[in-house]
């Protein structure tokens, strides 16, 4: 017979996944956004937790982050703790409904800032890569709704005239 009152804590072995993220390495290069992202759900808590250590990376520990609300599920936290017990801290986020769609901004303490374009998670993976390879280009012009936008419109082309009829 088996017990339903048992209970038991497993952990898993496998560490977190890497966040998908092509960002441009050079902090001095100019363009629109740093780079792209590609979160795996549109839940914030796990993919802000995988993101936010790469980007600890470029310019030191990041205290806030702005995200538009569009794209993510409902949860919406307002600060992630971060780290363990011991050298744990709070990163406070903000969502917007007025920000530009795909949008994600990242401040450091320093006061830095990591612009980059949120690749929606249903994306295919070509359309993904290219999409974060452009925005992380040096001299891009494209703003994050563009790079959205090219991704779920096919492009007009000859192989597409003949549909619809």
């Amino acid at each position: 017979m088996v017990r339903t009152d048992e209970r038991q804590t497993t952990i898993s072995p496998v560490a977190p996944a890497e966040p998908r993220l092509d960002i441009r390495r050079d902090r001095m290069g100019r363009g629109l956004l740093d780079g792209g992202w590609w979160p795996r759900t549109a839940g914030p808590d796990a993919e802000l937790r995988e993101l936010i250590p790469a980007l600890d990376e470029r310019h030191g520990p990041i205290t806030r982050i702005m995200l538009g609300t569009a794209g993510w599920d409902t949860s919406r936290p307002r600060v992630l703790s971060i780290g363990g017990p011991q050298r744990s801290r709070v990163v406070k986020l903000g969502w917007f409904d007025s920000m530009p769609a795909g949008l994600l901004t990242a401040i450091s303490a320093s006061g830095e800032r990591t612009d980059l374009v949120t690749i929606p998670p249903h994306t295919s993976e070509e359309a993904a890569l290219a999409a974060m390879r452009q925005a992380a280009t040096e001299g891009n012009r494209e703003h994050s709704p563009a790079i959205l936008a090219a991704i779920t419109v096919p492009p007009a082309g000859p192989e597409s005239a003949g549909r619809g009829r």
